[in-house]
């Protein structure tokens, strides 16, 4: 029922002055606890010290997943870039104010995605938590089909051959930088199919895209508010994915003139 950040925050809420308090969690006894609960309470154990707020995000953040970190819920720069390379970036853009050069309003923005589910980096294949941080990290900046291609040869590489969920990972990596290239701000995948919200209701190839919907038949529309709306049966979220990028990769190839 309750997230990491909000056991955390109720555990706080008690051994206020010189009293000293415990705070007891309970479970139901007939209810089993699913492994992403145990995993938060494990962590919740950990977390004893002063200061425990930034390693609380951090577990936090891995245990969610990088759905979140690229979705609605992990959106804006720090949280997906980190706090320090945020930094890094803060101070280039005043630099580059101070010098009179503009940076393209349209190098600044990210899409959110949401699949309904979390895609995680396995802590049985990266047992290093800062390691798997920097990884979603790195991940989230990539563009280029060919760096994402050779940042998986570097996964490999260093960890081996990579389980279902890293491969998967991949997947939204490539969908994330195909929106970008079709200008898809917002994407929202479920098991009915996907919507596909364009930033400020513009798409380069309007004719291209409208086109592609017609073909589509009844398994595609554009709605009143300018979403484009494709169904199709996605139950599981391998195939989830796999068909959200086949979609994109279409769009993307559309918004360049190639469709």
């Amino acid at each position: 029922m309750f997230g990491l950040a909000q056991l955390y925050q109720l555990r706080g809420r008690v051994g206020r002055s010189k009293t000293r308090a415990y705070a007891i969690f309970t479970l139901p006894a007939n209810k089993p606890v699913t492994p992403q609960a145990e995993k938060r309470l494990k962590v919740l154990q950990s977390l004893d010290t002063l200061g425990a707020g930034f390693q609380l995000a951090s577990h936090d953040l891995d245990i969610r997943g990088a759905g979140n970190l690229l979705g609605d819920e992990q959106s804006g720069h720090v949280r997906e870039v980190g706090y320090e390379l945020y930094q890094q970036m803060v101070q280039d853009a005043v630099e580059r104010l101070k010098a009179g050069v503009d940076e393209p309003a349209q190098e600044m923005w990210s899409p959110s995605i949401a699949l309904g589910a979390p895609v995680t980096i396995p802590e049985s294949y990266v047992p290093d938590l800062p390691t798997r941080l920097n990884l979603y990290r790195r991940l989230s900046a990539l563009e280029q089909d060919d760096d994402i291609e050779m940042m998986g040869a570097e996964i490999i590489d260093r960890f081996g051959p990579p389980p279902r969920e890293v491969n998967l990972l991949m997947q939204l990596v490539t969908i994330k930088a195909l929106c970008r290239r079709a200008n898809v701000e917002k994407l929202d995948a479920g098991a009915k199919g996907v919507t596909l919200a364009f930033r400020d209701n513009s798409f380069a190839n309007p004719t291209g895209l409208v086109r592609w919907v017609t073909a589509q038949g009844a398994l595609a529309k554009v709605r009143p508010d300018m979403r484009v709306v494709v169904i199709r049966d996605f139950d599981e979220l391998p195939e989830r994915l796999a068909g959200t990028l086949a979609i994109m990769r279409e769009v993307a190839k559309i918004a360049v003139g190639k469709g």
